[in-house]
């Protein structure tokens, strides 16, 4: 089962249509215990960096999240979901991120038109389960204003006047900055990529 995180802001109700239309099996989670009875988790995150450290924070989440991370528990962040991975950003100076990566989101320089808003194509890097049968090139749809550096965990890439991750997997670790949810066919077969882990 999947436990899909809800902190009060988010994809959700996009995130669980996509979720349903394959036939898998996950529950809306907003306690700690649901999160811990879980195989996989999904942070689906929009808003504000500052916003979903603080709401994970004050219901007890942020802990379970990443307690269940560390036992081994495949983990899925989109977009904001897998800026909270790393260590800090530049939009929440002094607000701590999850630290589960290492690095610093940073905002888009000028003279970039923020956000970074519509389809994008896509550089694989390497060897990737989420872009199982997924070609390389291939279009998705972001939203972002900020982005998480190219390090080693970085299965794919895109560029919004410099390159940044669009593609994080680590272990039981992975996240997409663009939205799979609305990503048409390709986004849902990344969905199923990581249902299928």
């Amino acid at each position: 089962m999947i436990a899909v995180v809800d902190y009060g802001a988010g994809n959700l109700r996009s995130v669980e249509n996509a979720l349903s239309s394959m036939g898998a099996s996950f529950r809306v989670v907003s306690n700690a215990d649901d999160i811990y009875s879980a195989q996989k988790i999904m942070l689906p995150g929009v808003g504000h960096f500052a916003q979903i450290a603080r709401e994970l924070d004050a219901r007890g989440l942020r802990e379970a999240v990443v307690g269940h991370i560390a036992s081994g528990a495949m983990f899925l962040g989109v977009c904001l979901g897998m800026q909270v991975l790393f260590e800090k950003s530049d939009e929440a100076i002094g607000v701590p991120g999850f630290g589960v990566l290492a690095g610093t989101v940073a905002q888009f320089g000028a003279p970039q038109r923020v956000p970074h808003m519509g389809w994008n194509s896509i550089s694989i890097n390497g060897a990737s389960r989420l872009l199982r049968n997924i070609e390389d090139g291939q279009h998705f749809y972001f939203a972002n204003s900020f982005f998480c550096p190219v390090t080693a965990s970085t299965t794919a890439t895109t560029t919004h006047g410099v390159s940044f991750s669009a593609v994080i997997e680590r272990d039981n670790i992975f996240g997409v900055q663009f939205h799979p949810e609305k990503s048409g066919r390709a986004g849902l077969r990344v969905l199923q990529n990581f249902v299928d882990l």
